[in-house]
């Protein structure tokens, strides 16, 4: 059974490319994600936010075969299918952007948009074929802004190097594009040429899940929105339904209950010493100790009256009779 309402999820539809059912992973004890469904359409952008650890890269490992999941399953096309590896799911047209890019600084552009799929005329890479193919293809997406495809990737800004990347899949002939924080250290001006760079590949009928963290850019250019809270997705709805304002209050309230849930562990913790330091030195009974402090009021007069009826200056000889006395000369 989901654990999600379906108050906050927008219905499937027959344009779904991809879906998600019931998907958990847990490494040993940790439970990254908990029953999530999730679905896909033909030529949609989806952003899928979320804070630090909630599974969103581990949901995108599992869509592109990196991991696979505890218990669930995928549906692609319509058909069920599992995949052993990237390369599978590559094959079948998911393709993914890590947030690192994984390029090579030292190559090229042209040799990174063929990274481990290089044409060859044995023994040597058929370098003409591949400068001509990469820059056919970065023109067809409308990215102008490189000088050359004979730059190395180390000279470009990360806008440029994101573009690269994300050329990359597109050139395998993916249908699906998982994009990882394509957006991350970027400045405006950067972020401007992945988020143009998105619309041109939705036009060209291309589904794309988006991970971000700024829900501006995310609502700039998404048209559904999915919310990712402690493994599970806890909401699900078209862009124009919701708001910066709104996300951005489930994402603080989130906040509000985990640093709640902290000051009562405390409050707990520091309950469980203070018994603990009770228990091992118990106070003494408030009677005994009443009687304890009687005595040491009582201990100063004690001495008074000791000093007082001491040999040779007690209260005997001052009491004696005058003829009595040694000194008496009557």
């Amino acid at each position: 059974m989901s654990t999600q309402s379906a108050d906050d999820f927008t219905a499937p539809t027959d344009n779904d490319i991809l879906r998600v059912e019931h998907i958990s992973k847990r490494y040993g004890a940790v439970t990254a994600l908990i029953d999530v469904s999730l679905r896909l359409q033909r030529g949609e952008v989806l952003g899928l936010i979320g804070d630090n650890g909630a599974g969103k890269s581990t949901l995108i490992k599992i869509l592109c075969g990196f991991q696979q999941p505890t218990s669930g399953r995928i549906i692609l096309n319509g058909e069920e299918v599992t995949f052993a590896s990237v390369t599978q799911a590559r094959s079948a047209g998911i393709d993914v952007v890590y947030q690192d890019l994984a390029l090579i600084n030292q190559l090229t552009v042209y040799h990174n948009m063929f990274l481990n799929r290089e044409p060859v005329r044995w023994p040597l890479l058929r370098n003409k074929v591949m400068r001509k193919l990469a820059q056919e293809h970065l023109d067809d997406m409308g990215i102008t802004t490189l000088k050359s495809v004979d730059v190395e990737v180390a000279s470009l800004s990360g806008g440029q190097r994101q573009a690269i990347a994300v050329a990359r899949s597109v050139y395998s002939d993916a249908k699906i594009l998982l994009l990882d924080e394509p957006l991350a250290a970027m400045g405006v001006k950067e972020g401007a040429i992945i988020l143009d760079l998105v619309r041109e590949l939705k036009q060209q009928g291309l589904s794309i899940i988006i991970i971000a963290h700024n829900y501006g850019q995310v609502l700039e250019v998404c048209d559904r929105v999915n919310l990712l809270q402690g493994g599970k997705i806890t909401y699900d709805k078209y862009a124009s339904e919701t708001s910066v304002e709104a996300l951005t209050e489930m994402v603080v309230a989130e906040y509000r209950k985990a640093l709640e849930e902290r000051h009562r562990r405390i409050l707990q913790h520091s309950g469980l010493i203070e018994h603990a330091r009770r228990t091992r030195h118990p106070e003494p009974p408030a009677e005994p100790r009443l009687r304890a402090e009687r005595a040491q009021h009582r201990q100063p007069r004690r001495l008074t009256e000791d000093r007082a009826e001491s040999p040779g200056r007690g209260a005997d000889e001052r009491e004696r009779p005058a003829a009595e006395h040694p000194l008496d000369v009557r």
